[in-house]
């Protein structure tokens, strides 16, 4: 009996020591994490996820109005009429749509991917085997774009709007390059050099990129032999349309494009210019709204700079003013409405907010240098949010034993792939088609791989080649390719819906709310198949 009981005794101290190592001894900020329990440490690294996401959505939306400054940028052209010998002036746009929704939107809604997957490989630089950042992360990325994303845009228009995408020659041009990009990846880990990764497939992989840009712009172009026969439908002149009446200013104190999140349904749209333009006027340092679709690309280029003149001091007011507001609480909204809780709910989100409009604020007027300032500042802000996403989604993984490339599956590919939703969502409002939304999917999946994936693969397999003369090898190789059988699988579901909408319909978004949303739950349907799916393979349990 005393026997059984020391047995027993044994049995519990050594599951004891078995538990004690197993606890999460990593942290975020402080050592004292630790000594939380698992629960409270599992709420609080979701809470802090949630918190992410926010300034995710809000930073994108500021990148995306940059980024509408740069595509609108145009070049003076001077001609001399042949038969009167007068000068024509003529503005002429300096970006191709489809090589910006390739280059810019794309490749700055994936630069979080891009970026962490380009650290992780520095830092496992000289191994043998490539970093925790792999692929696994990037397929889930790619889900995530393909179902979640085209399941908000569906809904996104008003009821009986439809949107359509009007050069169908372009989108399949990116589709067959996204798909292409996922039939590589399997290529070069089962089939080619099944599990290793050699530095000539690395550099084939980042070339490819320049493949897409140049038979996107081909069949945009509709060079002969190179592209497909199908015509393009009316789309607007400009990559942004213009308001009716362009350049037309409305002078308030605080304009309601200084907020991150307006009170009710703009409260988490994010949408247009995070942060007002100043102008000087007639009475002073007036406070202007200047909203990117209210120029057409010529007035951009000439009335604005000659109706606000960004020199030095002006230049530094707008930046102040920047500043100012993002340590207001209260806002003009708020103060128009008559129930105190909703007031006090309101001040109470602008509280919660005041951190991340502080932080933006340091990011330029996006109207400055054609936006480029602003565009590459906030490329650097989703790529420090998306850092402090990865390592919540570790943490989370080490507190609760969740499966790391379950974690990667959900949480990561939605913490890296929010820029690429609040992008397509903000396309989807402000452009009549439906070209950049849907681009931006397919596209953005195309990215991951050829830069997301390649880059770091070159990094690391130039190295092991000069190094070691050895190649980069590949864990988890077998759980990734039932992933990729799974998401070909579903995204064959995904298109037939879409083309399916384009022939009944007439387009790929929109149309009868019912539908809309019937299409969204079907598309969201199909990425917990793959979720479950590919969860249940790497967890080992089917």
């Amino acid at each position: 009996m005393a026997s059984a009981h020391k047995h027993i005794t044994e049995n519990i101290s050594h599951l004891s020591n078995i538990l004690e190592l197993e606890k999460c001894e990593s942290y975020l900020l402080f050592r004292w994490e630790t000594n939380l329990g698992a629960g409270i440490r599992t709420l609080l690294y979701f809470l802090g996820l949630a918190y992410c996401f926010i300034g995710l959505s809000a930073i994108t939306a500021r990148f995306f109005s940059s980024m509408e400054n740069v595509v609108k940028q145009t070049r003076k052209v001077v001609r001399i009429d042949p038969s009167t010998g007068d000068e024509i002036v003529r503005y002429e746009k300096v970006w191709n749509y489809t090589i910006a929704d390739i280059a810019l939107l794309a490749f700055g809604t994936s630069f979080p991917q891009i970026s962490l997957a380009t650290i992780d490989a520095i830092r496992n630089i000289g191994e043998l085997y490539a970093g925790g950042l792999g692929p696994g992360t990037l397929v889930g990325s790619a889900a995530f774009d393909l179902f979640p994303i085209h399941a908000v845009c569906v809904v996104v228009p008003k009821a009986g709007e439809l949107k359509k995408i009007s050069d169908i020659g372009v989108w399949l041009v990116e589709l067959f390059w996204s798909f292409w990009a996922y039939v590589w990846l399997y290529i070069i880990l089962e089939v080619w050099t099944p599990n290793v990764v050699t530095l000539w497939e690395a550099l084939l992989t980042v070339l490819q990129y320049g493949l897409l840009l140049t038979h996107a712009y081909a069949q945009d172009k509709r060079w002969p032999y190179l592209t497909l026969p199908l015509k393009r439908t009316d789309r607007p002149d400009d990559w942004v349309p213009a308001e009716a009446t362009p350049c037309k200013y409305n002078t308030n104190v605080y304009n309601d494009l200084s907020e991150l999140h307006q009170v009710g349904e703009d409260e988490i749209r994010g949408v247009g210019a995070i942060f007002p333009i100043h102008s000087r006027n007639e009475t002073g340092l007036g406070y202007q709204e200047l909203s990117v679709n209210d120029c057409s690309a010529e007035c951009s280029n000439k009335d604005i700079q000659h109706n606000i003149s960004l020199k030095d001091s002006h230049f530094l007011q707008l930046w102040k003013q920047q500043f100012e507001d993002a340590l207001m609480l209260e806002r003009k909204e708020s103060k128009k409405l008559n129930n105190v809780y909703l007031r006090v709910a309101s001040i109470s989100w602008q509280l919660l907010l005041a951190p991340w409009r502080f932080l933006f604020a340091f990011v330029p007027p996006y109207h400055i240098a054609h936006g480029w300032i602003a565009f590459i500042c906030s490329l650097i802000f989703i790529s420090g949010i998306a850092y402090i996403v990865t390592q919540l989604t570790d943490l989370i993984s080490c507190v609760t034993g969740i499966n790391a490339y379950v974690i990667a599956f959900t949480a990561l590919a939605g913490g890296t792939s929010w820029p690429d939703l609040v992008a397509s969502k903000i396309a989807a409002e402000r452009q009549t088609t439906a070209d950049s939304a849907i681009a931006n999917i397919t596209c953005s999946n195309s990215v991951n791989i050829y830069v997301g994936i390649g880059i770091p693969w070159l990094i690391d397999t130039a190295y092991n080649f000069i190094a070691y003369r050895e190649p980069l090898r590949i864990k988890n190789a077998e759980g990734l390719s039932f992933s990729l059988l799974v998401f070909f699988a579903t995204s064959v579901g995904c298109i037939t819906v879409l083309v399916y909408r384009r022939m009944t319909l007439g387009a790929e978004l929109g149309g009868p709310r019912l539908w809309a949303w019937v299409t969204s739950v079907y598309l969201m349907f199909l990425w917990i198949i793959f979720v479950v799916l590919s969860s249940l393979k790497v967890s080992g349990i089917i």
